[in-house]
């Protein structure tokens, strides 16, 4: 393990408290810490690679039900960093209205958070960038917000498979004005690439 890599989970490894949760852009939290946040379509694992960065099986809620987060919520690591885990996308169920208001709220926590430093957009590197992603990334664009591609489930891809689909996530974001260069791939089960996450962002810490 690499010194970086030690510090890095040294910090993940401390105090994470939930601290806020927000349903509207009326009652996003005071500025405060710096933030980088997780985005990604209902089920793609997010919770999970939340749980798996911090170390602890029930930070983040994980479901079964696509679209079980209805709100913003912020944890605070150790008082230099928010984690903050935003509504999943791009599920079947909900009506044209709830989406259009998922898609307001998300835009105004980008839009006006100062601290935001990146976000990590997750996607589940078994079905690749789909057009919801595309969708998302566009709007993440628009804001100008800097974000990471995050592979994930990377253990339920074969050995073979997995560089083609970093190949095909890095081709996607050369296309983006925000997206980073960089893509990681990731498994919250095996803790493939946990590191290496934990590393780029605890480098946006304070």
């Amino acid at each position: 393990m690499t010194d970086a890599e030690e510090a890095a989970r040294k910090l993940f490894a401390g105090p994470c408290d939930f601290v806020w949760g927000a349903t509207s852009p009326a009652n996003f939290p005071p500025d405060g810490l710096n933030e980088v946040a997780f985005v990604g379509r209902s089920n793609a694992g997010k919770s999970s690679l939340v749980n798996a960065l911090t170390g602890r099986k029930s930070l983040a809620r994980v479901s079964q039900t696509p679209g079980a987060t209805r709100q913003i919520n912020f944890f605070n690591l150790a008082d230099r960093l928010l984690l903050v885990d935003l509504p999943g996308y791009g599920f079947a169920k909900r009506s044209r209205t709830e989406a259009e208001a998922w898609q307001e709220m998300i835009f105004s926590y980008l839009r006006r958070r100062a601290r935001l430093r990146r976000v990590a957009l997750l996607i589940d590197s078994r079905r690749g960038v789909m057009e919801s992603d595309t969708q998302v990334m566009e709007l993440l664009d628009r804001t100008a917000v800097s974000y990471l591609l995050v592979l994930t489930k990377g253990d339920e891809l074969k050995i073979a498979a997995r560089e083609p689909a970093l190949a095909a996530a890095r081709t996607e974001a050369a296309k983006h004005t925000a997206a980073l260069a960089e893509v990681q791939l990731t498994s919250a089960l095996t803790g493939d690439g946990i590191p290496a996450l934990r590393v780029h962002l605890a480098a946006l810490a304070q």
